[in-house]
């Protein structure tokens, strides 16, 4: 278990512990559950976010903005970008960042899906919210670069946490804050 991302080694045994004290039927429940899970979700044919039908709800749904397209690199960030209720467009998830050390280049992700898909559907804008480390603004450099041909490529504005304080900050988040400021309404 301390495979699992954020497990860590006194997790993993808490987590061994519970287990090894519940009835085996609840245990064999788990695993059953835990392969059909594995065995119905898959990838979204449109925008690669996890679906257990071959489109998403999301790509599906009817009363979102077709005109914008928020890139990400996997679920976890459509779910967070969710969660807000702000964003009322489509998505497209590239399944990782460009990491030449990692062996993982523009091949092995869903670019040129991204690009075929902007290029046909014409867009008003592309969203590109890609976390701003080395590999993530590689990223987004390649792919704005590759869709701005084709529409307007926004970012998101990286800046301080609620709460946070200027002194504790890197200056890559200092001058991203900056960047992405805004006038006063």
């Amino acid at each position: 278990m301390q495979r699992l991302p954020g497990v860590g080694p006194k997790t993993a045994q808490r987590l061994a512990l519970h287990i090894i004290k519940r009835p085996e039927a609840e245990i064999e429940a788990l695993a059953k559950a835990l392969v059909e899970a594995k065995k119905q979700v898959g990838l979204c044919q449109v925008c690669f976010h996890l679906s257990s039908e071959p489109v998403c709800e999301i790509c599906r749904n009817p009363n979102r903005d077709n005109g914008v397209i928020c890139v990400v690199v996997d679920s976890r960030d459509v779910i967070a970008l969710e969660k807000t209720r702000e964003y009322k467009g489509k998505y497209h998830v590239l399944g990782g960042v460009i990491s030449p050390i990692d062996g993982i280049g523009p091949e092995q992700l869903t670019i040129q899906a991204l690009v075929r898909r902007v290029s046909q559907q014409q867009p008003r804008e592309v969203i590109l919210a890609i976390s701003p480390s080395v590999e993530g603004e590689t990223t987004t450099l390649y792919v704005g670069q590759l869709l701005k041909p084709f529409t307007k490529v926004t970012r998101i504005a990286f800046g301080l946490p609620v709460g946070g304080d200027l002194e504790y900050a890197d200056e890559v988040t200092l001058a991203r804050a900056l960047e992405g400021r805004r006038e006063l309404e």
